[in-house]
C-alpha cells in the first residue's frame, strides 16, 4: 500500500517477506504443489522488495531528467543517478567514473566487443573469445568478422573450462581484445578470470568479461582480476529489467568507439536519457547483493546440493554438465539419459525451468554450449537447467526433486533404449540402432551406421536386436509421420528424434550413402532399404 503525504512524497510500507511471496505467487499458506515452483534464476530473478521500495519515489515524485541541470527536478534525479553509480562501482571495487549505464548486459556486450575492436582496428585487428559465450557476444564477433577482423573462437575442455596455454598461444601483438564469460549462463562453469586477466595484461590485450551471471553472486574485484571491461545485468541480481551497466577501466585507459549516436550522455559512450528509476533500482540491487552475498552464497550452495543429491540418489544415468568444482552452485545443468529434455520440460510445466537444449520446432540441434564441451548428442538433447536463487525455498526444491524423479522414470518407461538397457543389452549395440541410416530387410541383416568399426564387431548381435525392435522402430517412425502437425503432444524419445532427424537429413544424401554401402557390402539387395 502507498501513503501520499501533503508534500507529495511517496513512502512505501511493503513487508519484504510478504512482497517476496507475492512476487513468487505464493502466500504464506500456499503449497508449492498447488502453485508454480520457480527455479529459473539464470533467465531472470524476481525484484527484491527493497529494490522496488527505493525505485517508487523516482517513478512518481522525483521524475526529473537527470541531464537537466537548471532546476531542482533535474538535480534530484542526477544525484540519485550518481549515488546508484557509486553503489554499482562499490560492489566490484571500481571507480564510479568507470561505470556506464546501459539497457542491459546484451547492450554492454555489444558496446565492449564492437567498440574496442573498431577503435583499435588500424593497428590491432584480431579478437579472441570462446565457443561457449553468450549469443550476443558471438554475434558481435561475427559482425567484426564481416568488417574484416580475424576472430579466434577458442574451444573449451570437457569440463567447460578454458585451457590457459591454448589462450596464450593465440594472443598476438595484433590482438586487441579477449572476451571470456565469467560464469556460463547455461552450465554454471566459472572461468579462471583472474589468471586470464594476468595473461591478457602481460600480452597487452584488453580483457572483457560478461559477468551477468556472476555479479552479486560471487565476490568480484576488477582490479585484482585485471578486468578491463565487464558487463552487468540488473534483472539477474533481483533488480529491474531494462537496465545494466558496463565497467570500463580508466587506468590503463580503455578506448572504444560508441555504437550509437545521440546526446552524448554517459561520457559519449552510450547516448540516451538515463532512466533514473531503473538506475536507482540497479544501485539498490547492487547494494543489497553486497550485504547479502555471504548468506546468499551459503544458502544457494546448500539448496543446489540438496537438489543434485535428491535427484541423483533416485535416478541413475544422470550427468552433471560442466566442472563439478569450478562453478556457480546456483546453476545446475543435468542431462537425463534415455529421455528428451523437451518432453521432461512439458511434463514439469508447473515448475519454471529451462532446457539446456536450444531445440525449437524448426531445429533439432542441441545447445552449442553442450556441443562445445563434447556432450553426446542424445545427452545434449536431454539436458535441463535448474536455477536456484535468493528466494528459492526448500519446499520448492523438494517439490522439484519429487516431480523430476517421477517424470524421468515415466518417460524412460516409454523409451526403447531404456528397455534395452534394462534387459542388459550392450549400449554400443543400442547406439548402432539409434545411428541407423538405412535398415535393409534382407535375410543377412546388415546396417549402414556412422561407425563402421562397430558395424563389423556387432553385426551378428544386431541381427537379433533389430529383429526384436524393428517393429517398435517402425511404429515410432509411423508415429512421427502421422503427427508432424501436432508434435507437442508427443513425448519424443531419443530414438524417435534421431529417426526424425535422419528422415530430414537423408533426403539429400541417402543415395550417396547407399552407393557407398553397396560398395562395402555387395550382398545387400538394392531395393530393400527403408530410408529414414
Amino acid at each position: 500500500m502507498l501513503l501520499l503525504t501533503k508534500t507529495s512524497s511517496v513512502k512505501t510500507f511493503f513487508s519484504p517477506v510478504v512482497c517476496s511471496r507475492l512476487y513468487r505467487g505464493l502466500s504464506s499458506k500456499s503449497n508449492p504443489s498447488e502453485k508454480e515452483a520457480e527455479e529459473n534464476a539464470q533467465a531472470t530473478t524476481p525484484m527484491d522488495p527493497r529494490v522496488l521500495d527505493q525505485m517508487l519515489p523516482y517513478m512518481t515524485h522525483f521524475y526529473g531528467n537527470p541531464h537537466s541541470r537548471t532546476h531542482a527536478f533535474g538535480w534530484e534525479s542526477e544525484k540519485a543517478t550518481e549515488d546508484a553509480r557509486e553503489k554499482v562501482a562499490k560492489l566490484i571495487n571500481a571507480d564510479p567514473k568507470e561505470i556506464i549505464f546501459t539497457s542491459g548486459a546484451t547492450e554492454s556486450n555489444n558496446i565492449a566487443v564492437k567498440g574496442v575492436g573498431r577503435f583499435y582496428k588500424e593497428k590491432k585487428k584480431h579478437v579472441v573469445t570462446t565457443q561457449t559465450e553468450h549469443k550476443c557476444v558471438l554475434d558481435s564477433m561475427r559482425v567484426l568478422e564481416s568488417e574484416g577482423f580475424k576472430v579466434t573462437y577458442l574451444p573449451v575442455n570437457k569440463n567447460g573450462l578454458l585451457d590457459l596455454k591454448e589462450l596464450e598461444s593465440v594472443l598476438t601483438p595484433e590482438t586487441s581484445l579477449c572476451s571470456v564469460m565469467m560464469v556460463n549462463n547455461e552450465i554454471g562453469v566459472r572461468q579462471p578470470i583472474e589468471e586470464i586477466g594476468k595473461l591478457c595484461r602481460s600480452k597487452k590485450v584488453f580483457l572483457h568479461t560478461d559477468a551477468a551471471q556472476a555479479v552479486g553472486k560471487i565476490p568480484i574485484d576488477v582490479n585484482k582480476m585485471n578486468i578491463d571491461l565487464m558487463s552487468i545485468s540488473g534483472h539477474k541480481i533481483y533488480g529491474p529489467k531494462g537496465i545494466g551497466a558496463l565497467y570500463i577501466r580508466r587506468r590503463p585507459r580503455v578506448r572504444l568507439d560508441p555504437i550509437q549516436t545521440g546526446g552524448g550522455q554517459e561520457r559519449n559512450i552510450r547516448s540516451g536519457t538515463v532512466p533514473t528509476p531503473l538506475v536507482v533500482g540497479l544501485g539498490a540491487a547492487c547494494q543489497i547483493a553486497q550485504e547479502e552475498l555471504p548468506n546468499d552464497e551459503k544458502r544457494v550452495s546448500q539448496l543446489a546440493n540438496r537438489l543434485i543429491e535428491g535427484i541423483t540418489s533416485q535416478c541413475s544415468h544422470v550427468i552433471l554438465n560442466g566442472d563439478a568444482k569450478s562453478r556457480y552452485p546456483g546453476c545446475v545443468n543435468l542431462s537425463f539419459a534415455y529421455i528428451e529434455g523437451e518432453s521432461l520440460l512439458m511434463a514439469l510445466k508447473d515448475i519454471a525451468l529451462s532446457s539446456g537444449s536450444a531445440c525449437t520446432s524448426a531445429s533439432l540441434e542441441p545447445s552449442y554450449v553442450l556441443r562445445a564441451i563434447g556432450a553426446e548428442e542424445d545427452l545434449a538433447h536431454s539436458s535441463i537447467r535448474f536455477g536456484i536463487g535468493r528466494f528459492t525455498t526448500e519446499a520448492e526444491v523438494d517439490y522439484t526433486i519429487a516431480k523430476t524423479v517421477e517424470h524421468v522414470k515415466r518417460l524412460r518407461e516409454m523409451s526403447p533404449l531404456w528397455e534395452m538397457l534394462q534387459e542388459g543389452i550392450d549400449l554400443k549395440i543400442s547406439k548402432i540402432c539409434v545411428n541407423v541410416a538405412i535398415i535393409c530387410k534382407s535375410r543377412t541383416a546388415t546396417y549402414y551406421v556412422k561407425d563402421d568399426s562397430e558395424l563389423q564387431e556387432h553385426i551378428d548381435e544386431n541381427e537379433k536386436i533389430i529383429e526384436k525392435y524393428h517393429r517398435k522402430i517402425n511404429e515410432i517412425f509411423q508415429l512421427i509421420k502421422e503427427n508432424t502437425a501436432n508434435q507437442k503432444e508427443i513425448h519424443w524419445s531419443p530414438i524417435a528424434l534421431d529417426f526424425k532427424k535422419m528422415e530430414e537429413e537423408q533426403k539429400r544424401s541417402c543415395m550417396e550413402k547407399k552407393t557407398q554401402l553397396m560398395t562395402n557390402q555387395q550382398n545387400i539387395p538394392e531395393d530393400k532399404g527403408v530410408y529414414l
